[in-house]
């Protein structure tokens, strides 16, 4: 079984690289990575200037897109891509409005995640079309699209 450091980018000499990254994530996890920071980009066009995090040698980096407050968290993980989305307390009646309309898993990861002073902060697995196509519709209720999102939400990954 791997510990939770083997599962986390932990160099903390510098950002991983793109080549970095779709070695650590694998094909299918680093094109969902790809689509989904273009979909970000097109969708919120200069809103976000995405910054990458180290979290020291337990949660090691991550890729935050941010204004004045979070928007999102993009999580390269071993053979996955993961994305942390925090719900202030308005945010989560919303979220919670569209639930019946997203999938089983992302309800379920919804439902289990924990609730803290500033927020519900939710992980979800990007791993089909599915899990992004609810994060897109989690990420509006958080900030409405500025442009509409093309065809890339719906686009299927290039192998």
């Amino acid at each position: 079984m791997m510990n939770e450091q083997a599962l986390r980018m932990t160099d903390a000499d510098h950002p991983p690289t793109p080549e970095e990254l779709g070695e650590w994530l694998g094909n299918s996890a680093y094109s969902f990575w790809e689509r989904f920071s273009r979909f970000i980009g097109e969708t919120y066009p200069g809103v976000f200037s995405p910054e990458w995090l180290f979290g020291g040698k337990k949660h090691g980096w991550s890729l935050r897109y941010k204004k004045s407050r979070s928007f999102c968290t993009m999580v390269p993980e071993r053979e996955r891509f993961s994305l942390v989305i925090v719900f202030g307390a308005e945010e989560r009646a919303k979220a919670e409005a569209i639930l019946p309309r997203l999938s089983e898993e992302t309800g379920k990861a919804y439902s289990e995640a924990a609730t803290c002073h500033d927020g519900k902060w939710v992980l979800l697995d990007i791993g089909n079309d599915s899990a992004f196509n609810d994060a897109a519709a989690l990420l509006a209720v958080k900030r409405k699209p500025k442009a509409a999102p093309g065809k890339q939400q719906m686009q299927k990954p290039s192998p």
